[in-house]
């Protein structure tokens, strides 16, 4: 459990980065600030995590991607913040309830204890995207239409 924690926290981390600078790119400072804070602190349980497995040593290699991180491939190139903050609220549910069934079928306490704080983290992180969300308009009907979309030529 701890391996996968490890993987999911680190790359919820890159992909809160990837966020903030589609936000960036869109003049959406504010946003773009709360996911860089929000990646911080995911880093950081990703760095708790790989010292409790490994000491300071190297975890072993990742073969796949962890299915509670979200997907940029959900990204369209005119989302708006809303959009984000909806990807990036999916995300953390699926975490939360990764480390909800940790909690509830581990036999292991210390596991149980660690699987139910970084569940409560990720309740906190719902938390705030969701204020967030509450601050941002909800796009209009035709939002990604666009006169004039880019062409790709081979």
């Amino acid at each position: 459990m701890l391996v996968q924690a490890h993987a999911l926290e680190s790359e919820a981390a890159q992909r809160y980065l990837e966020f903030a600078e589609i936000m960036e790119s869109h003049n959406n400072g504010e946003v773009a600030q709360m996911f860089r804070a929000i990646a911080a602190q995911e880093a950081e349980h990703a760095e708790h995590i790989r010292l409790r497995i490994h000491g300071r040593g190297a975890l072993p290699p990742r073969e796949r991607r962890t299915p509670a991180v979200a997907e940029l491939e959900q990204a369209h190139y005119l989302m708006q913040p809303w959009h984000v903050l909806q990807i990036a609220i999916q995300a953390e549910r699926r975490a939360y309830d990764f480390y909800a069934s940790v909690a509830q079928v581990s036999g292991c306490d210390e596991l149980r204890k660690t699987a139910t704080q970084l569940q409560a983290e990720e309740q906190q992180h719902i938390a705030m995207l969701e204020q967030w969300l509450a601050r941002v308009p909800v796009p209009a009907t035709g939002w990604d239409d666009d006169p004039d979309p880019p062409r790709y030529t081979d």
